[in-house]
């Protein structure tokens, strides 16, 4: 059996031998918009409860937009032309509106890359076009403090201005439930000292900090808590299908518009399984989401529930631009040099946590379960070695000698890797 695995901007090409017992797991056919511009025309037009976006633009004289970053490929070009049209035609001037950059703490996008995650010159010549940093004090403001009593702060152009707009691409996220909505304001334009406050062990250890769960899940409630503070927040919130087609718009309230999005989701991204399995193959998503190897942790989270207790996730990725920031190979090293029991303990007694450790620490669960094997001959021999994973130099050969291990010939292919969530679910 040939099978395709999500891998750059192509795909990884693997042939299953006959005697093992694949299956594959992808999501239902996902409908496609025909007409993705007239779908976008008439979320605007209607608006999920909120009224129309000529609507809630009356008597507004500036908006800030935000999209997501270079990590997420949101149709923005489509999605942006139209709406920055129709604000400017409801009265509010060009030199009025800005699209900022969601980039929480990764990297900024500019030159090309810009280009590609608006998708429009047209855009980039017509209204301002930033980067959000959120390590420039002086760019945030404090919105409120949390019941937790964490300062909740803000990108100041987010919050001075009148109309505030998020785009989002909503898709299983394996700490916050869901992307989109919310999370394009935090942490997308949040400060620094927030986004390490809520990404501490005490958050990512709860329970209920996991994929496609939104109840309890206390990312989920913070954001919320701090959304409620911001008024006059609108989103376009999106679902797209694995070649990237529009399958899913609306407008409307941030919340709402979200909780609809993300019901439409449901029924294509999660995937009930009914076995486990010791032998998992999955990517990690392709280009954009497997650039790095910081990004590719998730496909191995993402996989955990249908693995059983000692078997193995073998991960295909790209990691073309290697494994990631500078904090966060910072904390791989960490992890190399005490393993995986005393690296999470330290973790555990920080009030803040340093950026980008998260990831590390979200990448001991699946370690913690099974076994993690990584197929990225790309990465350079040191970042390979700070993966802290098994390195895969033969993936057939990887796949039969898990197969040996555990007896079974069973396995499971993730073709998509973290975009499609199994869930098992006994019979």
């Amino acid at each position: 059996m040939d099978i395709s695995l999500n891998y750059g901007k192509k795909s990884l090409g693997i042939s299953l031998y006959k005697d093992w017992e694949a299956t594959i797991i992808e999501k239902q056919n996902m409908p496609v918009i025909d007409d993705p511009k007239a779908a976008i025309a008439d979320a605007f037009s209607m608006g999920d409860e909120s009224g129309s976006l000529e609507e809630v633009a009356k008597s507004k004289s500036s908006a800030c937009i935000l999209i997501c970053d270079i990590t997420r490929p949101v149709p923005n070009g489509i999605i942006l032309e139209q709406l920055i049209d129709r604000l400017i035609k409801a009265g509010i001037k060009k030199e009025c509106i800005t699209v900022l950059v969601a980039t929480g703490l990764h990297r900024p996008n500019k030159g090309d890359e810009l280009l590609e995650i608006v998708g429009s010159k047209k855009v980039l010549e017509m209204v301002k076009v930033k980067n959000h940093y959120a390590r420039k004090n002086e760019d945030h403001l404090t919105i409120c403090t949390s019941e937790s009593g964490l300062p909740i702060k803000v990108d100041r152009r987010f919050v001075h201005t009148d109309l505030r707009i998020v785009i989002g691409l909503v898709e299983p996220h394996f700490m916050a439930g869901y992307s989109g909505g919310r999370k394009l304001v935090i942490p997308g334009v949040a400060h620094h000292q927030t986004i390490c406050g809520f990404h501490t062990a005490k958050f990512l250890e709860h329970p209920a900090a996991r994929t496609c769960n939104l109840k309890e899940n206390p990312f989920h409630e913070f954001q919320i808590e701090g959304i409620r503070k911001l008024s006059n927040l609108f989103a376009v919130n999106v679902v797209i299908d694995e070649k990237r087609n529009l399958s899913f718009v609306n407008f409307g309230d941030i919340e709402k518009s979200h909780a609809l999005t993300i019901k439409y989701l449901k029924q294509y991204a999660e995937v009930r399984i009914c076995q486990k399995f010791s032998t998992i193959i999955t990517s990690a998503g392709g280009y954009p989401l497997d650039k790095t190897y910081y990004q590719t942790v998730k496909s191995m989270v993402t996989a955990m529930d249908i693995l059983e207790p000692g078997g193995d996730i073998i991960v295909v990725s790209e990691c073309s631009e290697g494994i990631g920031s500078d904090e966060y190979l910072a904390a791989q090293k960490v992890l190399f040099k005490l393993g995986n029991k005393s690296f999470l303990e330290q973790l555990k007694s920080r009030e803040y946590a340093q950026i980008d450790e998260w990831q590390t620490e979200m990448q001991l669960k699946p370690m913690a379960l099974g076994n993690i094997h990584l197929y990225a001959p790309d990465l350079s021999r040191e970042d390979k070695k700070y993966t802290c994973v098994n390195q895969v130099f033969d993936l057939n050969q990887t796949i039969k000698d898990s197969i040996i291990r555990s007896g079974s010939p069973k396995i499971a292919v993730i073709p998509e890797g973290p975009y499609v969530i199994p869930i098992y679910e006994k019979k």
